[in-house]
């Protein structure tokens, strides 16, 4: 009976095997252990209070300014050295210094590099002021490894060699990897089922000359497994080489099982053996294009011209990764799949199979050198046809859902015969105008460290302003963090927000208007409005900035049913008291931004206006005590105050007697709270810690 009863759950169910089900068994189990591990991390066996650590080195980068060393002690490392250091794997080595905890994202949708470090199994990072060599005996498999990695150094294309052999392609140039990005083809350098199927077939080929057949896959098993070692066991080869080798035990043990169900149990698995795999963008990609792939093979296989199919694929593979990569880096190129019809072809056929070669012969490397010339090229000239390039908004697990029903509805609707595929496209051009739909305002402000920068974000798309851009200084002849496009950039487009129609710069301090030119150079502005002091900072963007730009103090400026009214007409020529100071009434909410005012800007304004109580007070000067005086939050009485401040900051803001100023306000301090958005229509805040 039981029996019975579970043929037709089965049927009903469209579970072909009891092998299926075994699948989805265990899926279930990985998925409810991944949510234990989330909810219950284990505690590290570092701590805080560590000055010393000790282990071997197991991953080793030397980047511009430092050295990132991997090691495995008590537990995973990760180390930053700002010294020379010879990086060889295998080294026992001991670093004293810092332990730190990793960064948390502290801006709405952005990286969280905590949780990637978290799919390394890493819980700390320790920044070193010294490091010794314990034992420099080091075991003969990472010998071999340095050898190898030495002997990519002296090639012309090790760049290439080091991402397409040993799955490390941190050294490409970050104006390529971009163009890779924005082009769609940023899988090509991921080491992957196409290169795995490649290297396993000319193995084959070979062992089979020698020995039986099932001592050629145990040859190859074994070949596979060190080539895991020397990519560092990366998440999207570490899937291909496991689904290989559950293949081939199924091919072995002729296993009545589908391939589909395969690779769930191989996720499965990789899951139970790492639940921080769960943060890794590489290893869900993957595995969510695979299953698609194996999903509507019968799609693929219908197409015969070579292609044709490889069109089809990189259609499947564009809509099926769409959700993700739209809530990673919330871009989106429509022309992917005809792109990818260039660049696989050439990948596969020519790049890779020459890269193997190179490696092995070194006279190719000129060739392959001018081949990857021509290659990066090509992909800067695509990358800069910018028309199909949509912004998407970051959407919420809800969304994502819909979007993969609908996806996979449309792909069974193909599979028999009946193409709707032009369906997915509309839908994402509705979702690059979904704001058009938005009925709700809101002010966001952005942690940007020691600096400013608010977005005021009107309902329906009516308008988008940005209020200073934060900048960090550079020191010891470093870059500045570039907060343009690691943080401004990307939290306009997760918000859906494909132009700026005004930006205004409070004043001409770096930590205000220090990101502007990089804005600039790569958003798109409508209108700038600066004050009137006009430093060289300001200089520079007035002459960087092609559109129309204001120069003003008082005055004010309407906006699609709103007024920005600027209040502030000191013009004593000092970049702080001459802060732009913006009132405005947003959806019956009253909002004043106060810069860098200090407390002579604030009597100007107590002398000059009637101002009414304030819903939101935007604190002047990151809360100094040079500001916000008792007078003048008396008057103002803010519901919400807000102070932009970095964490740690050498100058202690926000000052703790400003603090209590405010204490019969809500206040919010990015080095606390994070980015904070306040909606506006309701009222109700959100902080990104």
């Amino acid at each position: 009976m039981f029996q019975a009863l579970a043929i037709v759950f089965m049927k009903k169910l469209k579970i072909e095997s009891p092998s299926n089900l075994i699948a989805i068994f265990t899926l279930l189990i990985a998925l409810l252990y991944v949510s234990f591990y989330i909810n219950n991390l284990p505690p590290s066996k570092y701590s805080l209070k560590d000055k010393m650590v000790s282990g071997y080195i197991y991953e080793c980068q030397n980047e511009k300014d430092k050295t990132v060393i991997k090691i495995k002690g008590l537990e995973n490392l990760l180390i930053n050295y700002y010294d020379n250091f010879k990086c060889e794997v295998g080294k026992n080595i001991k670093a004293y210094g810092e332990m730190k905890t990793p960064i948390e994202n502290t801006n709405f949708y952005l990286f969280n590099y905590k949780n990637y470090l978290r799919s390394l199994k890493i819980n700390y990072t320790f920044t070193a002021t010294k490091i010794e060599t314990i034992k420099s005996n080091i075991p003969l498999i990472y010998k071999i490894k340095n050898l190898l990695n030495n002997h990519i150094q002296d090639y012309q294309s090790k760049t290439y060699l080091n991402a397409l052999i040993l799955g490390n392609d941190n050294e490409i140039k970050e104006n390529i990897q971009k163009s890779y990005q924005k082009n769609g083809i940023t899988h090509l350098l991921a080491i992957s089922g196409a290169q795995i199927t490649l290297f396993v077939t000319v193995l084959l080929y070979i062992f089979n000359k020698f020995f039986s057949k099932t001592t050629s896959y145990i040859m190859c098993i074994l070949f596979l497994g060190f080539y895991l070692f020397l990519t560092n066991f990366g998440p999207s080869i570490l899937r291909a080489t496991m689904f290989f080798i559950i293949l081939t035990i199924k091919k072995q043990f002729a296993l009545n099982i589908s391939n589909i169900s395969l690779l769930i149990i191989t996720m499965s698995i990789l899951l139970i053996i790492n639940p921080g795999f769960i943060y890794s963008l590489g290893f869900i990609l993957s595995f969510v294009v695979s299953f698609y792939l194996l999903l509507f093979k019968d799609i693929i296989s219908r197409y015969k011209n070579y292609f044709s199919k490889t069109l089809v694929i990189s259609l499947i593979a564009f809509f099926s990764s769409a959700p993700i990569i739209i809530n990673n880096f919330f871009t989106l190129n429509l022309l992917a799949p005809l792109i990818n019809l260039y660049f696989v072809p050439l990948m596969t056929f020519i790049v890779y199979p020459l890269s193997l070669l190179t490696f092995i012969f070194k006279p190719l490397d000129p060739l392959l050198l001018n081949l990857i010339i021509i290659m990066e090229k090509a992909s800067i000239k695509i990358a800069n046809v910018d028309f199909l390039n949509l912004s998407l908004c970051h959407m919420n697990i809800i969304f994502v859902i819909i979007y993969y029903i609908i996806i996979t509805l449309i792909f069974y609707k193909w599979k028999k015969g009946q193409s709707y595929i032009i369906i997915l496209f509309l839908i994402l051009i509705i979702h690059h105008n979904i704001n058009i739909l938005n009925p709700i305002s809101s002010i966001t402000m952005l942690d940007v460290g020691q600096g400013d920068s608010f977005l005021i974000k009107l309902k329906h798309n009516q308008a988008n302003i940005l209020v200073d851009t934060g900048g960090e200084l550079p020191y010891d002849d470093k870059k500045p963090y570039d907060i343009a496009q690691n943080i401004t950039i990307p939290y306009l487009r997760a918000e859906g927000i494909n132009q700026l129609d005004y930006l205004i710069l409070t004043h001409g301090d770096f930590d205000h208007a220090g990101m502007a030119i990089n804005l600039i150079k790569n958003f798109k502005i409508n209108h700038i409005i600066l004050n009137k002091t006009n430093n060289n900072l300001e200089k520079k963007i007035i002459n960087e900035f092609k559109g129309n730009s204001t120069n003003m103090s008082e005055g004010k400026i309407k906006i699609n049913g709103i007024t920005l009214n600027f209040l502030n007409g000191l013009n004593i020529h000092n970049e702080n008291d001459d802060s732009l100071i913006i009132y405005s009434q947003i959806e019956n909410r009253n909002i004043l931004l106060m810069g860098d005012a200090t407390n002579k800007s604030e009597e100007y304004l107590l002398n000059t206006y009637n101002l009414p109580k304030m819903d939101i007070l935007k604190v002047g000067h990151h809360g100094s005590n040079t500001s916000t005086s008792s007078k003048f939050i008396q008057k103002v009485s803010p519901k919400i105050s807000l102070i932009s401040a970095a964490k740690n900051n050498i100058y202690g803001h926000p000052h703790q007697t400003t603090l209590n100023k405010l204490k019969n306000s809500i206040v919010l301090v990015t080095k606390k709270d994070g980015a904070v958005k306040i909606n506006l229509n309701n009222f109700t805040i959100k902080t990104a810690r």
